[in-house]
């Protein structure tokens, strides 16, 4: 079979991503409202388009910078991780009681797959988050003319003798 005219494979790979990019995004849209890792469909939605189209470039630098206030507000404060958590825990079990044969009202495989990984999801981010916050916060406590500690070198001041 005779290759395709010249050009061809790029059009078929815009359109193949313009498709994956916005199933995702709009897939990631409708987990917003539902249970589901919808923030993270969107962004990599919007990361898939961004690799064919410029004008994603924008909204997928702001779903970073939102995507990194969030870790960083649950890596703060442990009441917003212990909440991530048993959210996470109870997205976990309501999947595993759907594969399990339990009629839970609009679940079928997929979305107790889906949910699963969800939570899976969430606790990783979770201890991510809380494993950044501590190294920052190793990180204001070391001494400043120290080298090796992995903090900001500084020459020691001059001792007056």
């Amino acid at each position: 079979m005779a290759p395709g005219p010249v050009g061809h494979n790029g059009t078929v790979k815009t359109v193949v991503v313009a498709v994956l990019g916005g199933l995702l995004t709009l897939s990631g849209v409708a987990l917003l409202v539902l249970p589901g890792p919808g923030f993270v469909l969107v962004a990599a939605g919007l990361a898939v388009l961004a690799t064919r189209f410029s004008w994603a470039k924008k909204p997928l630098d702001y779903a970073k910078e939102k995507a990194q206030e969030g870790v960083e507000e649950v890596g703060k404060s442990p009441w917003r991780a212990a909440g991530a958590v048993l959210a996470a825990l109870v997205l976990v079990a309501l999947g595993v009681l759907a594969l399990l044969g339990v009629d839970l009202p609009l679940m079928n495989t997929l979305t107790a797959i889906i949910l699963i990984i969800s939570g899976l999801f969430l606790v990783g981010t979770v201890l991510f988050a809380r494993r950044q916050e501590k190294l920052e916060q190793a990180r204001a406590h070391r001494p400043a003319g120290v080298r090796g500690t992995g903090g900001a070198y500084r020459a020691a001041a001059p001792s007056r003798d």
